[in-house]
C-alpha cells in the first residue's frame, strides 16, 4: 500500500480493471458488476443479458467469498488485489482508483474519496468520509471520518501520519 501522489483522485485508471488472465477474480466480479449495471437500464434485450451478468457476478462472488452487491456505486479503477472476504454495504460508496485488500468490510454508509488504499482487514463502520489519498491501515477500526493524505491505523483507528502540507512533495 501506499499514497503514491502520482494515482489521480478524480481520474479513473481503467486499467487497473482489466482483466489479465483466465483466474482473475477481482477483475471478473468489478466487470460482472459493470456489466449489469450498463445493461439494467435498457430494453428487453439489455434486460435479458443483465440476467447472465446477474449468474456471473453470483459465481465470482462464490469464488472469493465477497459481497459486493450489484447496486454498489464504485468509481473507476478499482483494484481487489486479493479479493477474499471483502463485505461492502449497499450503501457505501467507492470513490475512483480505490484499492481494497482481503477480509475488509465497510459497514453502513461508508464514503471512500479517490485513490484510497484500505489494509488487509480493516473495518470501516459508518457513517463515515474517507478522504482522497487516505491510507487505511491492516485491521484498523475506522469509526470516524479520515481526513485527505492521512494515515490511519489502530483499534480504534487513529491518525498516524496526517496529510503533508499543501505544495510539500
Amino acid at each position: 500500500m501506499s499514497s503514491d501522489s502520482g494515482i489521480s483522485a478524480s481520474v479513473p485508471d481503467w486499467s487497473r480493471e482489466t482483466v489479465r488472465r483466465f483466474w482473475d477474480p477481482g477483475p471478473k466480479l468489478i466487470r460482472a458488476i459493470r456489466r449489469y449495471q450498463a445493461c439494467r437500464a435498457g430494453g428487453p434485450l439489455r434486460r435479458a443479458l443483465a440476467k447472465y451478468w446477474v449468474a456471473n457476478h453470483w459465481f465470482w462472488s462464490l469464488m472469493t467469498q465477497s459481497e459486493l452487491h450489484l447496486t454498489t456505486r464504485i468509481g473507476g479503477g478499482l483494484r481487489l488485489t486479493h479479493p477474499t472476504g471483502i463485505i461492502v454495504h449497499p450503501d457505501a460508496r467507492i470513490g475512483p482508483n480505490c484499492m481494497i485488500f482481503h477480509q475488509v468490510t465497510l459497514a453502513g454508509p461508508v464514503v471512500l474519496g479517490g485513490h484510497v488504499d484500505v489494509g488487509a482487514g480493516a473495518k470501516l463502520i459508518g457513517p463515515l468520509h474517507v478522504g482522497d489519498h487516505a491510507v487505511i491501515g491492516a485491521n484498523a477500526v475506522v469509526t470516524r471520518d479520515v481526513p485527505a493524505g492521512a494515515t490511519v491505523a489502530g483499534v480504534p483507528a487513529r491518525i498516524i501520519r496526517d496529510a503533508p502540507p499543501a505544495g510539500a512533495t
